[in-house]
């Protein structure tokens, strides 16, 4: 699993810097106050980005996965890919469905998206316009995270992490040239799109390669789909809670000109981590844990799930370390330029500092989901995150008229913190895992490390200008001073960690040269 997650990881760190440079194109071109261009292309973003990170990241591969490998065990690969076919036909027809009721409703829908948009009717219509322009990218999303499903089902990860790279790629090449806010948020939203048709050929042609016979055909309701359906859709409440607690705050944040794309900025940056790690190892576990469970060797189970916490972590805390120790010295040397200006810098640093207590949270949560899922159960982490969820919009009312837009940020890690809570002690009750005594002994080590590293960070942040004034003048590849300074300090922490990490024996040398030492296969 180890190494599944490694190569899931490596091609998804190509599509995340991709994706960060993409953002800082295009935080460059639309600003976030300044312009009201910012709000309703993120706006228009936010929309195929929740459902991709439902479908493609968790919700129904939490459901098909374990059904698909269960026929490929039992079945053979003929009736596995008959299952596959009849329920991407079924996944097709129902987001095709909710994109034209979508489009046809985005104007009334606006006013439930963003409030406070209407105050501000260029705004508004700026925004209902670019999300009908990008919202026909979620049934290819759909189609691209179920193709996916059945490679990782058949141990192949590099095309479904790879397909990302296609839509930074596309959304580059198109909003680079433009010259005006205006222009790049329609480039960008068309992008979008472009992307989406390019992801769905290339995992097309992966799962025809791999030798699975996926073919297109009307939908049929077989009572293989309807368990199926029945698994998939509190499997996708469950698995959205994290989602959905952000859409929630976009819309509080609808109310503050600028706020929607300070949260979306922050976004970004522990999206990172949550990438790279959490969606990693919840695609590569779910499957082992699933054989693991049907063959009734719960001493695999146990280990699976006691090497995904431990290795999950090690690579978090350390990330979310530093979203909480330096978060203006991250935003403003990352993203300060162009229409983002100080006054955006400064806002969305503090809510980056909330999302960053909650980044460990939403990857524990991937990790916590296929203890469930891969037991056919699917009402428990629902009725999780309805908790959750219910908790972010109470909480999240609260917070936002006493502290502002950081309030939101802060109830949504309050809500996620809550929901691993249910589903760590659910699990320990029930007898299906509690982290073993040397998994623990690993956690203390790995926080320690973080500690260490995150008061090393603390006083980059506080000594920021003395880092900075040697490089004044200074400049790469029209990379300036403060660009490197906060490069540097980030290579540089990521070198100092996994040194503390061996010190403390969060990871001895052999577990390291293990993990880096394997392969895996296209």
């Amino acid at each position: 699993m180890i190494r599944s997650s490694m190569i899931y990881s490596a091609l998804t760190l190509v599509s995340r810097f991709m994706g960060l440079a993409r953002d800082l194109v295009v935080t460059a071109r639309l600003g976030a106050s300044a312009t009201f261009a910012a709000d309703a292309y993120n706006t228009a973003l936010m929309f195929p980005n929740l459902f991709r990170r439902i479908f493609a990241e968790g919700a129904f591969a939490a459901a098909f996965v374990p059904a698909y490998s269960k026929a490929l065990e039992k079945d053979g690969e003929e009736k596995a890919d008959e299952l596959a076919a009849d329920a991407m036909a079924t996944l097709a027809a129902a987001t095709i469905g909710i994109t034209i009721a979508a489009q046809l409703a985005m104007p009334w829908l606006m006013y439930v998206i963003s409030p406070g948009f209407a105050a501000e009717p260029a705004k508004f219509k700026l925004a209902v316009t670019l999300t009908q322009i990008s919202m026909p990218y979620l049934p290819c999303m759909a189609i691209v995270a179920h193709l996916s499903g059945v490679l990782n089902a058949r141990g192949r990860f590099i095309l479904s992490a790879g397909a990302p790279v296609l839509l930074n790629l596309i959304m580059l090449i198109a909003i680079w040239p433009q010259g005006s806010s205006h222009d790049a948020a329609f480039a960008a939203s068309w992008a979008i799109l472009a992307a989406g048709v390019a992801q769905a050929a290339l995992l097309a042609w992966g799962v025809n390669k791999s030798g699975a016979k996926v073919h297109w055909r009307l939908p049929r309701l077989t009572p293989e789909i309807k368990t199926l359906l029945a698994l998939a859709v509190p499997g996708a409440i469950a698995a959205s809670a994290s989602q959905v607690n952000v859409f929630v705050s976009t819309v509080l944040a609808s109310h503050v000109n600028g706020a929607r794309s300070w949260l979306a900025t922050a976004d970004r940056l522990y999206q990172l981590p949550l990438g790279l790690v959490g969606v990693a190892i919840g695609v590569a576990l779910l499957p082992r844990l699933s054989r693991a469970v049907q063959a009734k060797d719960g001493g695999e189970a146990q280990a699976a799930m006691d090497q995904a916490i431990v290795f999950a972590m090690a690579l978090t805390l350390p990330a979310a370390t530093a979203l909480v120790a330096m978060p203006d010295f991250l935003i403003d040397g990352l993203f300060r330029r162009g229409e983002f200006n100080a006054f955006d810098v400064a806002s969305t640093a503090a809510v980056l500092f909330y999302y960053g207590l909650a980044t460990p949270a939403f990857v524990l949560l991937r990790v916590l989901s296929p203890g469930f899922f891969a037991r056919g159960d699917t009402k428990s982490p629902m009725r999780f995150a309805l908790i959750s969820v219910a908790v972010n919009i109470g909480l999240g009312i609260a917070l936002f008229y006493v502290m502002g837009v950081p309030g939101i940020a802060a109830a949504t890690a309050v809500a996620s913190w809550t929901n691993v809570g249910q589903m760590i002690f659910t699990l320990g009750r029930r007898g299906d895992y509690w982290p073993s005594a040397r998994a623990w002994g690993k956690l203390i080590r790995v926080t320690l490390a973080s500690l260490v590293l995150g008061a090393l960070l603390a006083a980059a942040q506080a000594f920021r200008p003395a880092i900075e004034g040697p490089l004044a003048g200074f400049s790469l590849a029209g990379i300036g001073p403060k660009e490197i300074a906060v490069l540097g300090t980030c290579g540089l922490a990521a070198v100092v960690y996994p040194l503390l990490l061996l010190a403390l024996g969060g990871v001895t040398p052999a577990e390291a040269k293990a993990a880096l030492g394997r392969r895996g296969k296209a």
